[in-house]
């Protein structure tokens, strides 16, 4: 008997194709949002609509200036996966949803731990979505409940957590 694919391991994989779209250098990133189980966006990264993107220019800012990895994203010309799924839905559509997120490495294709920046866990937090399901890179699954990022806020300086 054929052993079925999770659903988790189904959500991952189609974010995981999603990441073939994006035009980052770096770092390769697919998400889809997921509510009652039906797909209701999806998301990658890559330049704004109408601007040129990275591959296309054949150089990435952050790294000429060899900034580290989760530094200094305002000089990146991406809009992150998250990003991007979360502007394709209405918050209504997305309350109580799940989003799946897959990143790999641009230049070996290699799984990298997926997990939202600082600024996408605001967009998350904003949109309503109760769950993030990330693929890490052991190819295991990491579940992150989107209530805990209230319950423990890295937002805030150490003092005020006293």
């Amino acid at each position: 008997m054929d052993k079925r694919t999770s659903k988790d391991d189904y959500y991952l994989g189609i974010a995981d194709a999603v990441l073939n779209r994006s035009t980052c250098l770096r770092r390769k990133y697919g998400a889809i949002i997921v509510k009652a189980d039906e797909i209701i966006s999806t998301g990658y990264n890559g330049a704004p609509r109408g601007r040129e993107n990275c591959n296309d220019l054949g150089y990435c800012t952050r790294e000429h200036l060899n900034i580290p990895a989760g530094e200094r994203y305002e000089l990146c010309r991406s809009v992150h996966a998250e990003q991007n799924a979360i502007i394709s839905c209405s918050r209504r559509d997305m309350l109580g949803s799940s989003i799946y997120l897959v990143g790999r490495d641009a230049k070996t294709n290699e799984l990298i731990t997926a997990a939202p920046c600082t600024l996408c866990r605001r967009f998350i937090l904003n949109a309503g979505i109760e769950k993030i399901v990330c693929r890490t890179v052991s190819n295991e699954i990491e579940t992150i409940n989107v209530a805990d990022w209230i319950k423990n806020d890295d937002s805030l300086p150490e003092m005020k957590k006293l």
